[in-house]
């Protein structure tokens, strides 16, 4: 586990490594460059787990499971929120049942912690959830990825999903989501891409969300612009910033008052 420079979070803990793009906002991920780093590195977790396809760095499709890191939350006395699997996701087809049931058992026993899943892959985390694991855990908040109006539907998926928090990250935002349903989703987060591929967001794209999260209501991240800023300018991601509408958005959903749905 490591502590985390990512807006949302305290911590990263990553029991798999190692994923296979899922759709168009997959193209860019940080975790396919930072897995080929970690590999120069030496850290032997992480070996082999990417190619080089011209001049970027794709996935292989090789997923590990590491038992090792099951125990790291253990050692973790001060409560964090914890994103799980930030170099993977907890639910390709690739992770197997039995190792999935090994993650919820170590977020069930350390309830001080607050667990952060995200994944492109919402169905079948609706199936493991209803048909493997069977029980809500207070302490875990299960999440989507929407980059687009093309996969709106994995929303419909997360709708589902009986959790305490539900959560989409629609980061990169790469396109409009349209009209998009948001009854029974506790929190969005929102961010542009970033990096020198980066792909441009639109302040219109942000707008529409937020709109539809004031109407239900949802609790509005901000994570930032990224490379492009609302000028349309590509500039660094730390001089593009956070600010939306002249301010920060930091909302998050109210853990205390939530109940499993």
């Amino acid at each position: 586990m490591a502590e985390s420079q990512i807006e949302w979070t305290d911590a990263t803990w990553n029991p798999v490594a190692g994923c296979s793009q899922a759709s168009a906002g997959c193209t860019n991920c940080y975790a396919m460059q930072m897995a080929r780093r970690l590999e120069a590195m030496g850290v032997e977790k992480y070996e082999g787990l990417t190619r080089k396809s011209g001049k970027r760095t794709i996935w292989r499709g090789i997923v590990r499971q590491d038992k090792a890191s099951l125990e790291i939350p253990y050692k973790w006395r001060k409560p964090r929120k914890i994103f799980v699997n930030s170099m993977s996701d907890l639910f390709h087809a690739k992770v197997s049942n039995k190792f999935i049931l090994s993650v919820w058992k170590v977020m069930r026993e350390t309830p001080h912690h607050h667990y952060q899943i995200l994944t492109t892959r919402p169905d079948r985390m609706q199936h493991a959830l209803q048909n493997l694991i069977g029980e809500i855990l207070p302490n875990v908040w299960l999440g989507t990825s929407v980059e687009d109006a093309n996969v709106v539907e994995r929303i419909n998926y997360l709708r589902n999903v009986r959790a305490n928090i539900r959560f989409v990250s629609f980061e990169p935002l790469i396109g409009s989501v349209g009209a998009v349903d948001l009854t029974g989703i506790h929190w969005a987060i929102v961010g542009g891409e970033s990096g020198a591929s980066a792909r441009p967001i639109k302040e219109e794209w942000i707008d529409e969300i937020l709109e539809q999260c004031l109407d239900n209501p949802t609790a509005f991240f901000f994570k930032q612009w990224g490379t492009w800023g609302k000028d349309n300018k590509k500039r660094s991601k730390k001089a593009n910033g956070r600010e939306y509408r002249g301010r920060t958005w930091d909302e998050m959903p109210n853990i205390h008052n939530q109940h499993a749905m």
